[in-house]
């Protein structure tokens, strides 16, 4: 039996979670597994798509349910969804003969939750956020039949109902090479990028800008850092806002005007391919607080760039503090100079460092791992009992 899984998205944006599922809809089995892409949005994650000729279908049934506080004009409440919406995709996932519906975002969770249950379709309920969210801890133990999470500290905290059985922990995949990118080469190119001296010491963060991975926090932190280095010290901010109207970007440039270090943040966008800019710099900064499992902190000990991340959330299920990386107080910001300081003045360290967390990575958190354990869990649910409709009941 070929199982057809639907992958429902938002579609405006695009960030880790997208680039996992994409890896797992890349490297499923055709002959046991057909993946469908929906979207809800023409936005960016639908241009990648056709930029990579990928085929998905662009939802055309009405809007997506969320709170009264978070709607735009394209979302409905409860009311508009229960009379307009739901039957519509329950129509849709019994058309399609959908075997289990596969979701990865909140609004995913909540808006396809009760179609899938109707339908008669097994829902994965992929849980990337904040372990006391409220859909993980009220919604998914009454509507989800498998609950995956990024890592232990993700997992709910405060479930309404037993879970027990149904929720897992499942690494995102990561593509990792065993050929180490010219560290050096990547270096050189930063530098003459930004037209900065040799011995600069290049200091990154990476990732969506939001004030839960606080990028103010890295601008704090590389004041500090520059105020006790004796060598010149730049801080590089990987990505773009995740709501425009915030003006994060803007605000860490204000804030480095006040710390007397304006000519030292450097706001860079994205960058590709993302690993040769990780790989160029002397360390990488993550600031997060309630950090599930980064991506970005995968990637740069795959590439051999040491990581200082607070210890909290899901860092340190993923570094071990003073082998594979440094763990420091998530609170204040000169936290991070200590670390910073021994790795740019001791290579010997910062050598050990790079490879003992690149063999960590290689060995913990490649694709394949992921994709059997996801291909696995489909089948568990595909071979259990049908609900009312039976998984390839005839609407």
């Amino acid at each position: 039996m070929v199982i057809r899984v639907l992958f429902p998205f938002v579609g405006d944006t695009f960030g880790g979670s997208h680039i996992s599922a994409l890896k797992l809809i890349d490297g499923l089995d055709p002959d046991r597994v057909r993946p469908l892409v929906l979207l809800h949005r023409d936005g960016e994650l639908a241009q990648r798509l056709r930029d990579e000729a990928r085929e998905f279908t662009l939802w055309e049934g009405g809007g997506i349910l969320a709170p009264r506080y978070s709607r735009d004009g394209r979302d409905v409440g409860p009311l508009r969804y229960a009379i307009r919406v739901l039957p519509r995709m329950r129509r849709y996932l019994r058309d399609l003969d959908i075997d289990i519906v596969h979701t990865n975002d909140g609004r995913m969770h909540v808006t396809w939750a009760a179609p899938a249950r109707l339908a008669g379709c097994r829902m994965v309920w992929h849980h990337r956020g904040d372990p006391t969210a409220f859909g993980v801890n009220r919604i998914a133990p009454f509507v989800a039949d498998r609950i995956l999470t990024v890592s232990r500290f993700a997992m709910p905290s405060r479930p309404l109902r037993d879970v027990s059985g149904r929720v897992e922990v499942v690494r995102s995949p990561f593509e990792l090479s065993d050929r180490t990118p010219d560290r050096a080469a990547a270096r050189d190119m930063i530098l003459r990028d930004l037209g900065l001296a040799p011995d600069t010491l290049l200091l990154g963060w990476m990732g969506i800008l939001n004030r839960r991975k606080r990028p103010d926090h890295f601008v704090e932190a590389v004041a500090a850092i520059a105020r006790q280095s004796e060598r010149p010290v730049a801080g590089l901010i990987f990505g773009r806002p995740e709501n425009p109207q915030e003006k994060l970007d803007e605000a860490c440039l204000d804030l480095a005007r006040q710390h007397g270090i304006a000519d030292r943040i450097h706001l860079m966008g994205f960058r590709s391919p993302a690993e040769t800019w990780l790989a160029g710099l002397d360390a990488l900064l993550i600031t997060a607080l309630n950090e599930p499992f980064g991506r970005t902190l995968i990637e740069a000990m795959n590439v051999g760039t040491p990581v200082i991340a607070t210890d909290h959330g899901g860092n340190p299920e993923a570094i071990e503090d003073g082998r594979t990386g440094f763990l420091v107080d998530p609170d204040p910001p000169r936290a991070f100079a200590a670390p910073a300081l021994r790795l740019a003045t001791d290579p010997g360290l910062a050598g050990r460092i790079a490879r003992a967390a690149q063999a960590e990575a290689r060995t913990s958190y490649g694709v394949d791992t992921h994709i059997t354990r996801v291909t696995a869990i489909y089948h568990e649910l595909a071979g259990q009992a049908p609900r009312q409709r039976g998984l390839h009941a005839q609407a």
